[in-house]
């Protein structure tokens, strides 16, 4: 506990963050250009789908981050309720409206790729509804926190939503398994074959990992501006400040 309070300190999170996001954007922008590239050009056709699969390179890493997101939000947020970690409980409302992000892509895309498939853009298919459920606990996380002046009630408040929303995370998973779902079952799992060929594989791989490293990189940004914020009536923050004017 010593060492996770000495090093769970805004201060020195705030540093360790600034050094952090030039490596982690720069990575997140070599992964980026390099499987866009690897999945509009170096890819090949879909058989059945076409070209029109190659939506699958925005849909799949967005819907893998918002159920990620909300996971790490929710771990982040039960540290926070449990030891009184102050960044428990900034890195866990930063990474809300980053969760919420990757959730509405990843509704939104997977409309554009079912309309062609399915010839609707929309039903209320398990796969979906859980995923607009999990769209929707990321708003409620998100007013709760807005709703309360106090941080530290905030904090609690919205950390029993976000735990108990964690159910929410295995319905999304296992609902094409569960119900009889209009949504395709996983393409890659831990524990067989991929069912999609390399040539498809590698860039959905190298996306999901472009997408893992954009959410490190606005989380250290967005958890160092809320440090600051927070931290605005502090020594260190105010001699920061003096510093760079």
């Amino acid at each position: 506990m010593k060492f996770i309070h000495k090093y769970g300190s805004p201060k020195r999170f705030y540093a360790l963050a600034g050094r952090l996001v030039p490596w982690f954007a720069g990575i997140t922008a070599i992964l980026l250009v390099s499987g866009l590239y690897l999945g509009l050009y170096w890819a090949p056709p879909d058989y059945q789908q076409g070209d029109a699969y190659r939506i699958m390179f925005i849909h799949v890493p967005n819907a893998w981050m918002s159920m990620m997101a909300y996971t790490v939000m929710a771990v982040y947020a039960a540290i926070g309720y449990i030891w009184n970690i102050r960044l428990a409980d900034i890195l866990a409302k930063v990474t809300a409206p980053l969760g919420a992000s990757f959730t509405l892509t990843a509704l939104v895309t997977g409309s554009i790729w079912g309309e062609p498939m399915w010839g609707t853009w929309w039903v209320w298919d398990a796969r979906l509804t859980s995923e607009l459920i999990l769209f929707f606990l990321y708003i409620g996380y998100m007013a709760l926190q807005a709703s309360i002046d106090d941080d530290r009630r905030a904090a609690h408040a919205s950390a029993i939503l976000a735990i108990v929303g964690v159910v929410n995370i295995p319905i999304i998973h296992y609902s094409v398994y569960w119900w009889h779902t209009l949504h395709q079952s996983a393409s890659i799992s831990l524990t067989s074959q991929p069912k999609i060929y390399a040539t498809m594989l590698i860039p959905l791989v190298v996306m999901s990992l472009a997408f893992t490293f954009f959410y490190f990189t606005m989380l250290c940004v967005r958890a160092r501006t809320e440090i600051l914020w927070r931290e605005r009536h502090t020594d260190w923050v105010r001699k920061l400040l003096e510093a760079k004017s």
